[in-house]
Formats: structure tokens, sequence, C-alpha cells
């Protein structure tokens, strides 16, 4: 008898940002931005349940004000996905996890929905997505990471730097022919294996570029890459913010 896998949604919600203190709770509009990253969250038709990892109080409560699961989690992680291993480790019931931006408001569901399917294709472990890159400002960002993938869209090597290398192209003709792809920190896991992952021991490569990805590609885990047509970037400072709630305006309009 065939058994559905089942998929846990983990959003790490963390209150002492260094560029935004406490941005989970900030408002927008009639909402704070955690609020709208879960019921985001909970369109996506394949996941079984949502949970909100934070290691502040404040955010806890304020989860479980407006009726969502929160779990409260050590204040000494140093990444999102040591904050959902946790959390994943105490829903043995969960196939697959998938860790989800909490400073995403406008995170679009059908997104996460391709990440599951990836998951559930079964050839790799670890799951993410990327989009083309369509402005070569970009290109020279590093805070902008890039992606390339193979022709069964296994991932490569992520960098800040812009990679593949030109040439024989120009920025203009690799831009039309979507040469260039930006990485989309939206990650799913096979629950075991987001458990290994934790154990591993920093990697030179993730070192010299600061991307905990490379880690896992250093030790041998597959990362299977899917194509979005479009992403909403994250808040990431106050001014970031600002850019939301114009948005959030317009639409309302």
């Amino acid at each position: 008898m065939h058994i559905p896998k089942k998929v846990l949604g983990i959003i790490p919600a963390r209150y002492g940002s260094t560029r935004y203190p406490g941005k989970p709770l900030v408002q927008m509009g009639d909402k704070t931005m955690i609020q709208r990253v879960y019921e985001q969250c909970m369109r996506a038709h394949s996941l079984d349940r949502v949970v909100v990892a934070t290691d502040d109080d404040r955010i806890l409560d304020h989860v479980e004000s407006f009726g969502a699961i929160a779990i409260r989690t050590s204040g000494q992680h140093v990444s999102g996905t040591d904050r959902c291993a946790e959390v994943a480790a105490q829903f043995p019931g969960y196939d697959y996890v998938i860790n989800i931006q909490g400073d995403e408001p406008f995170i679009d569901p059908s997104h996460i929905d391709l990440v599951a399917s990836a998951l559930m294709e079964g050839r790799e472990k670890i799951a993410t997505l990327a989009v083309p890159i369509r402005d070569p400002h970009w290109l020279d960002s590093p805070h902008v990471v890039k992606v390339v993938f193979g022709e069964k869209q296994q991932a490569l090597y992520f960098s800040r730097y812009p990679i593949p290398y030109l040439r024989a192209y120009s920025v203009a003709q690799a831009i039309r022919e979507e040469v260039f792809f930006q990485h989309i920190g939206l990650y799913g896991f096979d629950r075991p294996t987001l458990l290994a992952l934790t154990e591993l021991p920093v990697s030179r490569l993730e070192s010299m570029e600061s991307l905990e990805q490379l880690r896992w590609l250093d030790h041998g885990f597959g990362i299977a890459v899917r194509i979005a047509a479009s992403h909403q970037p994250g808040i990431d400072t106050p001014e970031d913010m600002e850019r939301a709630l114009a948005q959030l305006s317009s639409h309302r309009r």
C-alpha cells in the first residue's frame, strides 16, 4: 500500500537581526511580517504542517496569538538550517522538511510546492530554487548568490561571484539566453539528511564564500535545483520594509 509522504514546513524567525532587530514583529498593515509569511505558507498544497521556530518568547507568544504553532529553540544556532534541524528532530512523523525564510512576506506558495515536488522525485536529498538574473547590476553584487547547475538540474557550485565566466558571450547575450541564475534560499530536505547536515564540520569553500550550502556540496550531498520564473526579495533592512509596505499599499488600490 502506498503511504503518502508528509512534509513539514518550518519558518525560522530570529528576533536579534543585526541589520533589523525585531523585524518578524514589524507591522505590515493589519498583520505582522511573520504572520504574513505563515499565511503564505498555509496556501502551499504540499505542506502538512507549518511551524515557526524562534529563539524569542515575544515571537513565540505572538505566533500563538494568531493560532499558529511556534517552537522555542536554542539561541546558539548560527543558521536557520540548525534551527530547523532542532525542530525537525521533534517531529519524527514527517519525511521531508522545507526551510522557509521568515523575512519573505510575499513568498509564492507554488515555490514551496516546487521544492517539495523535487524532493519527492527522490533523486536528491536536498532541493532548492533559482531564478534567471535579468538585471546585469545583480551580477556584481556579493549579496546576490549565483548558482550553476548541470543538465540534470543538480547544483554544481554556488558563489557570490558572477558565474559562469563569459569567455565567448557578452553579458547582454548571456542575460537574454538565461545563462546566469540567482539562488533563492528556500531549501527542502529529506528529514534524516537535515539532521545529518548539522553534524558536518565547516568546509573550506563555505568559509571562503560564507555560504553554508557549499558545506553540503563539499561533503558529497547532491542538491536539486528547480527554476522559478520570478522571486519577491526578502526584507533585510528598514529600507526594504519601506519598499514592501509601498508594494502592499499599491496592491490594495
